[in-house]
């Protein structure tokens, strides 16, 4: 009868849903580790890209396991090695995560880039903040200096294509690549970001812009000097420490 096909309906379609449901998390499960692995390649891609180019035939765990050298620091510039008891690994620290935190009460990863010789090349530094939709991030690579930019790679969540979405592209972030992140008198004043393009600004503080894209250009531009500051008590310690060369 009707009732009785209907509760077969029912029964059936409740039937498939837990057993797909079952399957699904199985797969979920079980792609897990190859999802956390092709993760984990990316980001190691990301933090070499902004120092170098990264071509598809280049072994990108090699490259970095020889030429990068990570820790994590504290907001007060100082070497954390554990959090609540747990051993911290700067590739592991999630950015966006700490982001939602005072920045006094975050801790920081350091990546640096080093020569073939093993001595200190440059920093590349994570930097996190908001586009015009939703949240742009990246990393900045700074010369021993803590001042001269050495290059930079940046990403979104959904800036529009064409034009905030156009911080990925290399045009964009090499305008970056020597720029002076300090004043002549040592003062942290970031970089300016200007509105549109073809000024081709000569200060070694300002560069072009997006066409269109002011509000995404203006967000790259406060994550820039947000992040340096966060991270100045970090170049304070570096320096006193030896690690930063002001020649």
């Amino acid at each position: 009868n009707v009732q009785q096909s209907n509760l077969y309906v029912i029964g059936f379609s409740a039937a498939l849903t837990i057993v797909l449901g079952g399957l699904l998390a199985l797969a979920a499960v079980g792609l897990k580790p190859e999802q956390k692995k092709q993760e984990d390649l990316f980001k190691k891609k990301s933090i070499l890209g902004a120092v170098m180019e990264i071509g598809p035939e280049d072994d990108v765990l090699e490259i970095y396991n020889k030429e990068i050298r990570s820790y994590v620091v504290d907001a007060n510039g100082q070497r954390v090695e554990e959090v609540d008891g747990e051993k911290v690994v700067a590739e592991d620290v999630e950015v966006g995560k700490e982001f939602k935190k005072a920045p006094d009460e975050r801790i920081y990863p350091v990546f640096e880039k080093l020569k073939d010789d093993g001595s200190l090349q440059s920093y590349i530094l994570p930097v996190y903040g908001n586009g015009l939709w939703d949240k742009i991030y990246g990393y900045v690579a700074v010369e021993k200096d803590a001042n001269t930019l050495a290059g930079a790679v940046f990403d979104h969540i959904g800036e529009t294509p064409g034009l905030g979405a156009r911080i990925t592209e290399k045009k964009f972030q090499e305008r970056l690549v020597g720029k002076k992140i300090k004043d002549e008198n040592g003062q942290l004043v970031g970089i300016t970001i200007l509105k549109g393009e073809g000024t081709n600004p000569t200060s070694p503080h300002k560069i072009d812009g997006l066409s269109g894209a002011t509000i995404t250009s203006k967000g790259v531009q406060k994550m820039i000097y947000n992040y340096m500051d966060h991270y100045q008590p970090f170049f304070d310690n570096a320096k006193s420490n030896g690690g930063i060369s002001l020649n």
